[in-house]
């Protein structure tokens, strides 16, 4: 009776104190020249950088977003975010929605039911490397460790050139700048910004939020002199894992949250210094590092303004810890029994016209006009994984509703590849190193308690798989945007015969046009569409 009373009081609390948290936002372009070089930037309300999102777990976040570029659709997809029950909200135009065309609006509305490290991006056409993005932390007040203050770190690389052109130049393999590889950054920025400094205050513990909100290569990085220990992956407390004489590092779209004890004293200034992946870029591409190329950044923790702002440390070698060596915190066991396998072999190859696109078992990604879960909703409750053609060329795969399954990439391609699943967390049990091999069915010193991440870099020439607990339609794919726009993207189309509940709001519906498919979704019968899908928020 008395464990049922602190329960019913605790559930009482949080639900008086969550609070609805709304934004205005109108996407536009705007002029920035954060390494100095000046260009056009995808700002929000004519500002760049855009703004971070604060939220408590618990909250609800409803955010209006105007598109005011003129000449581009968009949508933005809350990365990380689970969206159970709420999938048409990810964000993802031709898969959960339509684009939101120039001059319409779309009221997304998230429940914020997880806590941790997470941001907010365009799905759309290479817009979040031209600068549409943003972070979104989620705040615990029982997280399951202490610090006196928090502060958020972004890593990216930068281009000169607008993505549109970049883009276009990319997919011509004729192209004598690029020779069909992929355009080289001119820049690293930290907060979206060179010189970028933090101001901290002697013996305090600071919380500090990681996320590399880039296009393409992942980053290494250190603090000089200040040892890092890692207390949150993507969203995941894991037990404290103190980094020591290692390195961390990031792929694109992954986060992590450290602790950092600093300093008792304030005699001198430390740099934070990162560098992009040259393997990436360069030594797996088998591409020559041109001449004064920079792929580093520097910036500072600053306990004294007066004091001056050393250089970064010198790096000649580099010992990454190994992401599987995190253990969550709350010591999930396996999953088990596997009901399902999905074994998915990917590469580059020559699809219909002779064009060279990425292939998922020889099969590549385009998006279609209706979008995936609309799809979905509009089939009868006996679609199954024997004809999913009708989805399109999305790389279909259907897994029932509670299933088990056990994902398997082996990449074939020679690069590394940063691979994001939508609205889940997986457990991580195996990879290889770079040419370590594929998939022979064979598993080796499998964790008991497996990390749990949305985004994981599987290697070239290696493999990786990991296991699901599945209701909804999830995008599956490798985050770095040269590759989503070359078809390195699969679809998992959960329990289908269980979305004929869901309402799509008629907001959305509206953006489609006259499209048959939104007069159809529109017309189905349901309790709680709302008309406008416009709520009244609560400030």
């Amino acid at each position: 009776m008395l464990l049922q009373l602190i329960l019913w009081t605790t559930l009482l609390l949080e639900s008086i104190s969550a609070k609805d948290v709304y934004y205005d936002w109108h996407v536009t372009w705007v002029t920035a020249a954060p390494d100095g070089y000046e260009r056009s930037v995808i700002g929000i309300n004519n500002q760049w950088p855009c703004p971070q999102i604060d939220v408590d777990v618990g909250d609800r976040l409803i955010i209006d977003v105007h598109n005011d570029l003129g000449n581009q659709d968009t949508g933005i997809h809350w990365h990380g975010l689970h969206q159970y029950m709420t999938g048409y909200m990810d964000g993802a135009p031709g898969v959960t929605q339509c684009p939101i065309p120039p001059g319409r609006s779309m009221r997304y509305v998230v429940d914020v039911n997880q806590t941790g490290t997470y941001w907010y991006h365009s799905h759309r056409m290479g817009q979040y490397p031209d600068g549409l993005r943003g972070a979104l932390i989620v705040h615990d007040p029982d997280a399951p460790f202490e610090y006196d203050d928090e502060f958020t770190l972004l890593l990216s690389d930068w281009y000169h050139e607008e993505m549109t052109p970049l883009i276009q130049s990319y997919l011509s393999e004729n192209d004598p700048a690029t020779g069909g590889l992929e355009p080289l950054p001119d820049s690293a920025l930290v907060n979206d910004a060179t010189n970028t400094t933090f101001p901290v205050e002697p013996g305090k513990t600071y919380l500090i939020h990681l996320i590399v909100v880039g296009n393409w290569p992942g980053f290494a990085f250190l603090f000089d002199d200040h040892e890092m220990t890692v207390v949150e992956v993507d969203g995941v407390y894991i037990d404290p894992f103190p980094v020591g004489s290692r390195n961390l590092r990031l792929a694109t779209g992954q986060r992590a949250s450290i602790l950092l004890r600093t300093k008792d004293d304030t005699s001198k200034n430390y740099a934070f210094w990162t560098i992009m992946d040259i393997n990436m870029m360069f030594i797996y591409e088998n591409r020559t590092i041109p001449e004064g190329y920079n792929p580093n950044a520097t910036a500072w923790l600053v306990y004294d303004e007066t004091k001056p702002l050393p250089p970064a440390p010198p790096q000649y070698e580099f010992d990454f810890v190994d992401d599987l060596e995190f253990v969550p915190f709350d010591h999930e066991p396996l999953l088990e029994p596997v009901d399902h396998q999905i074994i998915m072999d990917f590469n580059s190859a020559a699809v219909e016209g002779g064009l060279t696109r990425f292939v998922i078992n020889n099969h590549t990604y385009y998006e279609q006009q209706t979008p995936t879960l609309y799809s979905a909703l509009m089939m009868d409750s006996h679609h199954t994984e024997n004809n999913v053609s009708a989805y399109g060329a999305v790389n279909p795969y259907v897994v029932n509703y509670g299933d088990v399954v056990e994902i398997v990439l082996n990449d074939y391609h020679s690069n590394l590849h940063p691979w994001h699943l939508h609205g889940h967390q997986f457990q991580c049990l195996q990879r290889t190193i770079p040419n370590g091999g594929y998939f022979d069915g064979y598993f080796a010193n499998i964790s008991a308690t497996p990390v749990k991440r949305d985004t994981l870099m599987v290697q070239g020439h290696g493999h990786f798989f990991g296991l699901i607990g599945f209701v909804r339609v999830w995008l599956f794919h490798c985050h770095i945007e040269w590759h989503v726009v070359k078809g390195m993207i699969t679809t998992i189309i959960e329990a289908p015969d269980r979305l004929k509940d869901m309402e799509v709001p008629e907001d959305q519906l509206r953006l489609c046009g006259n499209y048959p498919f939104a007069s159809e979704l529109s017309k189905k019968p349901g309790k709680s569409r709302s008309k406008t899908g416009q709520m009244e928020p609560k400030h």
